[in-house]
């Protein structure tokens, strides 16, 4: 438990709000794919003294005085992702995902342009133009799908028909509810032949390429990487840009970030991400990366085994999206609350052209990033998968909740939340 005396002393509400979010924390298993637990040594970064300092620029050219050591901060940071991702160019100053995609579209892109993404209902991002988003009024999205939503295969004919027809300025591969590996070389072949930049959002994917266990889109020839830190990543949450190799993409993508998007960097998040890129360079993180999806495709086997349905027939990474509604007759909200209230965190997802609403759809998207960062390995998946079918069975069945619940509890003291990984 972290010392709050401070806080404690000064603000008694927000004092009991993080002893109550250390506490379920605690006693609850995280299996919401995108979230995860940092080490102390990234805690106590992002909770540091340069919290307190401007430092609008880069290393070397800053706008204000007294940056002897927020360079040295953000140069390590840049180095070592540079490091771990075969990258010649990163910025590490996007406060998130969603702007880091923002940043990128500005840098490669005038108003009017298009980009050729993965649709939302497919398993694409907010940010790769859903009509809801402020960004979809600046560009024109048009987006490509899934041929087989039972095995996930993307239709790369019907992408490359889209593709001649729109021209795309960039042709984004990226997802944040699709299970398996896209075929990058596929993207790079159709980007050439329209003359479209390629990047790839790799924001649920980012610790998975960190770890040597999922394809490095620039292996395929990309041009660009977007990213969050936290996630698979295991960072602060934040956003991140690497550039393969072209100077001049990652001069504009620096002039688009700041001053375009963005003032001063937060520092305190960028010591953060810097801790977090380091542990990222251990051998234990490969270790840690591989478990991930070794601890998923235990999860898919129960799934399976019950014959329920799983969007692209399982995963090829640490994700899977489940028809609870089709298989179980338990809408995806129902599914939600009942798995909350016996331990089990996860999210309500919609599912591939689900005729359920966003709010209360059709399916659940769970993953085990945080579940493996807590110790558990393939039995504790299985179990965990068995834990959570039994739960939505007996969605109204209290006494049967309560034990269950009593079982993730015993899961959780079995397996603590760690404080350090290296």
């Amino acid at each position: 438990m972290q010392d709050y005396s401070y806080i404690k002393d000064q603000d008694q509400a927000i004092y009991d709000a993080l002893i109550g979010e250390e506490k379920r924390e605690a006693r609850g298993i995280e299996l919401i794919p995108s979230e995860n637990y940092v080490s102390r040594a990234v805690l106590e970064a992002n909770g540091s003294i340069f919290t307190n300092k401007y430092s609008e620029g880069y290393p070397g050219k800053r706008y204000y005085g007294g940056q002897d050591y927020t360079d040295i901060i953000e140069t390590v940071a840049i180095e070592r992702a540079k490091e771990l991702f075969k990258a010649k160019y990163a910025n590490v100053q996007p406060l998130g995902g969603a702007a880091a995609n923002v940043a990128m579209y500005f840098a490669l892109m005038e108003p009017g342009d298009t980009v050729l993404g993965m649709d939302l209902s497919h398993g694409g991002h907010l940010t790769h133009g859903h009509p809801t988003t402020a960004i979809n009024k600046v560009f024109n999205f048009v987006r490509y799908k899934m041929k087989d939503v039972d095995t996930g295969e993307i239709d790369y004919d019907a992408l490359r028909e889209v593709a001649l027809t729109h021209k795309p300025k960039i042709i984004l591969a990226g997802f944040s509810a699709y299970s398996r590996e896209l075929d990058y070389a596929k993207f790079k072949e159709i980007a050439d032949e329209v003359g479209a930049y390629t990047v790839a959002d790799i924001a649920h994917i980012t610790g998975l390429i960190a770890g040597g266990v999922a394809k490095n889109p620039f292996d395929y020839g990309f041009d660009v990487m977007t990213m969050t830190t936290h996630k698979s990543l295991r960072g602060p949450r934040g956003g991140m840009i690497v550039v393969r190799e072209d100077e001049e993409i990652a001069k504009k993508i620096n002039k688009a970030v700041f001053p375009g998007m963005q003032g001063g960097p937060h520092m305190h998040q960028i010591a953060a991400k810097a801790v977090a890129f380091g542990e990222a360079l251990t051998p234990a993180f490969k270790v840690y990366a591989a478990q991930i999806l070794k601890n998923a495709k235990a999860m898919e086997a129960v799934f399976k085994a019950a014959d329920i349905r799983l969007l692209c027939g399982g995963t090829d990474n640490h994700l899977l999206l489940a028809d609870v509604y089709g298989s179980l007759g338990i809408t995806g909200a129902e599914a939600e609350r009942v798995l909350d209230e016996v331990g089990i965190t996860l999210n309500k997802n919609m599912i591939a052209d689900d005729a359920r609403s966003a709010m209360d759809p059709s399916g659940i998207r769970f993953g085990t990033p945080a579940m493996t960062t807590r110790g558990m390995g393939e039995a504790e998946a299985t179990k965990l998968a068995e834990l959570m079918i039994a739960t939505m069975r007996a969605k109204d069945d209290a006494t049967k909740k309560a034990e269950l619940q009593t079982e993730v509890q015993a899961l959780c003291e079995a397996f603590p939340v760690p404080e350090q990984f290296v």
